[in-house]
């Protein structure tokens, strides 16, 4: 930090934060630099809010599992009451995620306000440098191939097999709000940054967050609940699609992640940006 800025004096974090810190930036290429408490303090609510994210994501499938196997009991009754129930713990899936969101701005811009200056990015960080355009196709695909393969499924005769196609698009699109509404906290919330370390870090961090948002696993497992239960009954031409549909999935996730820059490579080029 340039003198004159003086964060450290505003914010207090743990010894184990600032070591977290320490060893982000070690991993990111910024071995050299100091950590502050004003990333330590940035990088904690994150792993905070991905960790509530992680169980508000196992709790969502949980629900959705059940909602989808209360459904199937006999003498369940009418199943558009299920349906009703998957259609609120989707709301309620996108509140809690914008709630999380919310967090970590509140928390960003209080660590911001104790900045006596403020920098900003030398180029408009959009969709295509923090995301990249192989990550955002691949997230596209992989939303509207499960899509496409639950609509196709609305043309079988089975029931059980319906049933599952309709539980399992409700949850997709719940999902892809929520990945939108991601991807829009980290777009437009403001940087927090006084010099070119914290403008690097500060790239690094939307990077990661809008990857981690965009990561197709979300989607995988909420495919998994409705298709797993269709075994038990029959395998057919569905099963293999999904099959098909994961492997592929793994496979292009792979060779993408083999083939884009890493997040500390996305943020040199912009910074080096004229």
């Amino acid at each position: 930090m340039p003198k004159g800025t003086s964060p450290d004096a505003d914010l207090s974090v743990r010894p184990a934060d600032l070591e977290r810190a320490g060893a982000w930036l070690a991993g990111h290429g910024l071995a050299d630099v100091r950590p502050t408490t004003l990333l330590a303090t940035r990088l904690e609510v994150r792993r905070r809010a991905r960790l509530a994210a992680s169980v508000l994501l196992a709790a969502f499938l949980i629900a959705v599992a059940l909602t989808y196997t209360g459904g199937m009991v006999e003498g369940s009754g009418d199943r558009r009451w299920s349906l009703l129930v998957l259609t609120a713990l989707v709301v309620g899936l996108v509140l809690a995620q914008s709630s999380l969101d919310g967090w970590v701005r509140r928390v960003d811009r209080r660590a911001g306000a104790t900045l006596s200056r403020r920098a900003a990015h030398p180029v408009r960080l959009g969709w295509r440098t923090v995301l990249g355009r192989p990550r955002a196709a691949f997230a596209v695909a992989t939303f509207a191939g499960g899509t496409a393969l639950a609509i196709s499924t609305l043309t079988l005769d089975d029931s059980t097999a319906r049933y599952a196609a309709v539980i399992l698009l409700v949850g997709l699109c719940g999902l892809a709000v929520g990945v939108v509404v991601q991807l829009r906290h980290t777009l437009t919330h403001p940087v927090v940054a006084d010099d070119e370390v914290s403008l690097t870090a500060d790239v690094i961090m939307r990077v990661e967050d809008a990857r981690v948002g965009a990561a197709p696993t979300a989607v995988w497992s909420v495919w998994s609940l409705p298709v797993v239960s269709v075994f038990s009954t029959t395998f057919g031409w569905w099963n293999a699609a999904w099959l098909a549909f994961i492997v592929l999935s793994v496979i292009a996730l792979a060779l993408i992640e083999a083939r884009t820059a890493r997040s500390a490579a996305v943020a040199r080029n912009v910074m080096s940006a004229p």
